[in-house]
This record gives C-alpha cells, sequence and structure tokens, in this order.
C-alpha cells in the first residue's frame, strides 16, 4: 500500500510486506415473467519467512407487455470480455501463506459462491534466499493454482533485500545501481526456476510494486534510471529460465506519491500489465478526486491505453475515510466499467471487508454486488416473448414511454386452457 503528497496519505506503520420496469399502458396489461463473518485476522504479508423469478401473471387481455425488446437485425455491440472469455478476474489479499489458499474457498463461500479466480500473496523482503522463493513457501499456491486452468496467481516480488529497514537514499541508489549492473540476476533466475518447477510458469510478477512511494527499498526516487534499468534486468534474467511465460505487472500507488510514476515507467517491452494499488485515502478525499487528481485513477487507465497494456489493481479498499459505503460502490463500479485484468481486494483490517469487523457498512455493498459472480460475461440478453404472442409496432415513443413493446395475443379467447 502506497503513500501519497502528504503525511494522511502515508501507510499506518509498516505493512509486514507484506479487494423490470413497471409498464403503463391505456390497454389492460399483463406482466412478464419475467455483516462480515468475523474472521479475525492472524496474518500480515511477512517481513520474514515464519518458522512455521416471479411467478407469471395469469393471461387476462389481448395484449402482453414483455419490457424492453431489441431489434433483432441489431442487437448492439456487447461489453467486451476478458481475454478468457470470462468477466473479470478478482480475488483479495487473504494472508500470505497457507491460510490464505484455504481463505480463498471460505471468502467464495460468504459471497453466494462467487468464482474468486486471483490467489495474491508476497515474497517475504527480508533475505535474499526468500525473495528466491524459499522451499515450501509457494506449494499451496502452486497447487490452488493448478486445479483449474482460468486461475491467476499474482506474486509481489521485492526487488532488494531488507526491503522495509528504512534504508536512507544514498544507500539505496547505490543497490540500485547494483542491480542495474546485473549483480542480483541470479536472485531472479532462482525464483523463476522455482516457480517453472512448480508448475505455475504463468504467474503474474509484480516486482518493486509500489516504486514511487518511500516505504520500501526498492522505491524508484533515489536513482529513477537506475531503477528502470534494473527492472528490465530482473525481466530478463526471469524471461531467460526455458518453460517460463511470465507477467510483469508495473504497480505504483495511487497518486503523485514521492515521484510522479510515469518517471519509473521502465519500457513497453519489459511490462505486460500496468497495475495500480489504490487505497481510498488521504482522509476527506472522494471518489471523483482520486479518480482526478495527477497521476490518479484515470491517468492510470489513459497511460496504459497509450501504451497498449491491461489494468490491474493488486491492492485496493478502505483506509482513511473509514467504513466507506461510497468508495466501495464506486471503486467496484470504475472496476466494472475499466475492466482490469484482475482486481484484489486488501482484506484485513483497516482495508477489508470479510477479515474485518470494523466496515460493516462497506462489507455489506462487496457482498451485495459481487456476490454469486461466477465469471461469465455480462452480456444483456432480449426477453423471451411470451407464447403465442406477436410484438406490435406502435413506434418508438409510445414503446419509450411503455417501457418496451407490446404483443399481441392469438390465443387468449381460449382463457387459461390457452396459456
Amino acid at each position: 500500500m502506497g503513500a501519497g503528497t502528504d503525511v494522511g496519505r502515508r501507510r499506518h506503520g509498516k505493512r509486514l510486506s507484506f479487494i423490470a420496469v413497471g409498464v403503463v399502458s391505456a390497454v389492460v396489461l399483463v406482466s412478464a415473467p419475467g455483516y462480515t463473518a468475523g474472521v479475525v485476522r492472524d496474518g500480515d504479508p511477512p517481513g520474514a519467512l515464519p518458522s512455521a423469478s416471479a411467478a407469471p401473471a395469469a393471461p387476462g387481455a389481448p395484449v402482453t407487455s414483455v419490457g424492453p425488446v431489441a431489434p433483432a437485425a441489431s442487437p448492439g455491440p456487447a461489453p467486451a470480455p476478458a481475454a478468457s472469455g470470462k468477466a473479470p478476474a478478482f480475488g483479495a489479499y487473504l494472508h500470505y501463506g497457507p491460510p490464505g489458499v484455504r481463505r480463498i474457498g471460505e471468502l467464495s463461500r460468504w459471497l453466494g459462491g462467487a468464482e474468486l479466480r486471483v490467489g495474491h500473496t508476497y515474497l517475504p523482503g527480508d533475505l535474499w534466499s526468500n525473495i528466491e522463493g524459499a522451499p515450501g513457501f509457494l506449494d499451496a499456491w502452486a497447487t490452488w493454482r493448478k486445479e483449474k486452468d482460468d486461475r491467476l496467481f499474482v506474486l509481489n516480488v521485492p526487488m532488494l533485500e531488507r526491503n522495509e529497514e528504512g534504508l536512507d537514499d544514498d544507500e539505496v541508489a547505490g543497490l540500485l545501481r547494483q542491480g542495474a549492473d546485473g549483480r542480483f540476476d541470479h536472485h531472479f533466475r532462482a525464483l523463476a526456476e522455482r516457480l517453472v518447477d512448480l508448475g505455475v510458469p504463468d504467474t503474474v510478477i509484480v516486482p518493486g510494486w509500489e516504486m514511487n512511494g518511500t516505504t520500501y527499498t526498492h522505491r524508484c526516487g533515489p536513482d529513477p534510471e537506475s531503477w528502470k534499468k534494473y527492472w528490465s534486468r530482473i525481466v530478463t534474467a526471469m524471461r531467460s529460465v526455458p518453460g517460463q511465460k511470465f507477467q510483469f505487472d508495473f504497480t505504483p500507488s495511487r497518486g503523485r506519491d514521492a515521484i510522479p510514476w510515469t518517471q519509473c515507467y521502465p519500457g513497453d517491452d519489459v511490462v505486460d500489465i500496468i497495475g495500480m494499488d489504490s487505497y481510498d485515502q488521504p482522509r476527506g478525499m472522494s471518489f471523483d478526486e482520486q479518480v482526478a487528481e495527477p497521476y490518479g485513477l484515470q491517468e492510470h487507465v489513459d497511460f496504459a491505453a497509450a501504451h497498449k497494456k491491461p489494468i490491474s489493481y493488486p491492492e485496493w479498499g478502505l483506509f482513511r475515510n473509514g467504513d466507506n459505503e461510497e468508495y466501495m460502490r464506486r471503486m467496484l463500479k470504475w472496476m466494472d466499467e475499466k475492466k482490469p485484468l484482475y482486481n484484489t481486494v486488501t482484506d484485513y483490517c483497516p482495508h477489508g471487508v470479510w477479515q474485518c469487523k470494523e466496515n460493516p457498512a462497506a462489507s455489506k455493498v462487496y457482498r451485495d454486488l459481487l456476490s454469486g459472480r461466477d465469471g461469465t460475461p455480462n452480456v444483456p440478453t432480449e426477453p423471451a416473448l411470451p407464447p403465442g404472442c406477436s410484438p406490435v409496432d406502435l413506434g418508438e415513443w409510445a414503446e419509450h414511454w411503455l417501457g418496451g413493446k407490446l404483443c399481441l395475443r392469438f390465443d387468449w379467447w381460449k382463457g387459461t386452457e390457452g396459456s
């Protein structure tokens, strides 16, 4: 999670490095058929690897309303589906280890069986041995990913060890220059080999997330040019491993922060996805302002479009403005409209909606809007005509006021036997 243009944007301490119309007519018409469970949070992302339908009305007249019916010859374009043919994938960050995998199913049940297609975790940023993916750490995630072909596994990868130890800018700049010179390439080849060996060569890699802030050692500000070269070295090293199919997600935090994130962009050849971590902050900022601010949500979408890249939201959720129903509703609507490749809400307090009891109103919005989603594209369909019913063309003006086309039933005289 990122910082911003003032102290109000800064994160809350270290985040251990670880989401039927009514109709009226002059004729007689007949209607056509027409908080949180309280799971207690017990794990932040690791700073160090731990040791362990209504019934149809009876026919009563020769004319029936069937609601809006699109002309058969020109149904209009359907919303563009995601690349997989399904609606954009979503999930949540629930825990960095195996409990996070187990909770995916629990959250799905809380959401009425909604299909969570994204699993998201973070590698510890304390030691290079953990950034390489310590033995056993990724196994449960790999197993979950391989159970269904359309799932995404998203892995945040620190670019430097001692990633949350508050190193000063001079030391960070020196480390970035070393990275740009290739000193750390072997660590990322080792990670790539481990992911391929685990059978997850298509993992979405998020290196150096929120690089435009000040929280992490892997930040961009002390030497943007070296940071960009270092990113390119990492991508090149991981792509050199046989069998890999990784996607690399460049993910700043929303807003200007310590440096405009556009100054850290390493180039289209080494970026596959342009993400954004976006929390409801700073205090008092409306959602419209979050959209319109410099380097905000709209600029993110525009920048990605200009570079012909899909977008993502690896981290998002509530924060400085508390249990904010409007933010939750607007952010979900924004993502429905902009169709990111994936999004994962950060589901622990103060950001979350399922594992956090502090946000019951926003939690209800999230649950109401996402319950039962199965990943099928939301393509509008035409309402079916009742049996024995022929549409009557009354013109656009009349149909507008009636709420749809009318149809004439030729079997009305049969009464209930003909229905």
